[in-house]
């Protein structure tokens, strides 16, 4: 019995020799995460809203011809991509009740001229019978009275003469600035209604384009018209300005049209999608740390710290931004400093290793 004791005493003192001899191979040592750094800075910053547009003709240049009423297309000479010069014939339009329109109002003018002829014979021979003795002073009012209707008749063709003159002119349509054929959507010989959505030619001017921007509202009341804009991606460095802003906003609206002026000539075609850059409000004297410092969890925003060699995850409130630097209004102090790359995934208090923005790296 004392043999089978000893012999299983020394079993589990083997046993937990062997333990003993492997726990240090189960210990792991977290290693130190390389980041680089900036120190946080004050300065001045100019906030940047970085939206889509669309290029569209400006105020004034952009014709679309349709039919003044229900008619039939007589003349249309010029095509897409065709030039046009102010006063050029654009479309001749045949209008069946302006030609019969303008005739009746002529014979009307004519039956009341010679209305009016005879009103002032009747009334010269009322005047000399009545002078004479021989006619009653109220024949001479009536012939008086007769005049006056002959000439408020004439007065009435003569208004409509003109009304159907001048429908009779819309007939014929000239362009009103020098330009290029945009689009054509019908020919010779077709009928045509006087609607928007039955458009006969449209003419712009290929010189004066903007582009209309779709803005947050809340950026958009930090934008202020002549406000420097710029062309971003595959047309980087074409300038613009803020032309115009909305001055008021309809209910629900999350975005806003802002009208941007190219400062030199542009040849981007209509319609094209573009993406621009739109300066914002500037704001001195205020903490900033580098854009790529910033880190985007949903609806929060956090920047790590560096603190005795480790990785603090601090809130903060943004004020302004740009491509390059974020304004910090809460969170971060200047001086102090921030990671700007390799946060990802970082957990808060984690060991680093740091390199300021810009060197190759190195152990703090």
């Amino acid at each position: 019995m004392n043999a089978r004791l000893a012999a299983f005493v020394a079993s589990a003192a083997l046993v937990l020799a062997s333990c003993a001899h492997e726990a240090p191979d189960e210990v792991e040592s977290a290693a130190a995460v390389p980041v680089t750094t900036a120190m946080a800075e004050t300065g001045s910053i100019t906030g940047v809203s970085r939206v889509t547009g669309v290029v569209q003709p400006a105020p004034g240049a952009d014709f679309v011809v349709i039919a003044p009423e229900a008619a039939r297309i007589l003349e249309i000479s010029k095509a897409e991509g065709d030039t046009v010069r102010r006063g050029d014939v654009l479309v001749r339009f045949e209008i069946p009740s302006t030609a019969g329109e303008v005739g009746k109002q002529e014979a009307e003018i004519g039956r009341a001229e010679a209305r009016i002829t005879n009103a002032k014979a009747a009334q010269a021979r009322a005047r000399d019978l009545f002078d004479r003795g021989v006619a009653a002073r109220k024949e001479v009012e009536d012939a008086a009275k007769e005049l006056a209707d002959a000439e408020a008749d004439l007065k009435a063709a003569q208004a409509g003469a003109s009304a159907a003159q001048t429908l009779a002119n819309r007939s014929v349509v000239r362009a009103t600035f020098d330009g290029v054929v945009a689009r054509r959507a019908h020919n010779v010989g077709d009928v045509v209604e006087a609607s928007s959505s039955d458009t006969v030619l449209r003419v712009i001017d290929p010189k004066r384009l903007e582009v209309v921007a779709s803005v947050p509202v809340a950026d958009a009341v930090s934008i202020k018209p002549g406000a420097a804009a710029r062309l971003v991606g595959a047309a980087a460095g074409v300038a613009l300005k803020v032309a115009a802003r909305p001055v008021a906003v309809q209910p629900g609206s999350v975005t806003v049209a802002i009208r941007l002026a190219f400062s030199g000539a542009a040849s981007y075609p209509i319609g094209a999608p573009v993406e621009v850059e739109i300066d914002r409000d500037t704001h001195k004297d205020t903490v900033l740390v580098p854009a790529s410092a910033v880190v985007r969890e949903g609806a929060e925003t956090a920047v790590f710290v560096v603190t005795n060699k480790k990785a603090s995850r601090r809130d903060v409130t943004l004020g302004l931004e740009n491509s390059e630097r974020s304004e910090i209004a809460t969170g971060v102090k200047a001086g102090e400093t921030v990671v700007t790359s390799g946060q990802n995934g970082l957990p808060d208090g984690a060991e680093i290793t740091t390199a300021a923005a810009g060197e190759g790296g190195g152990k703090e």
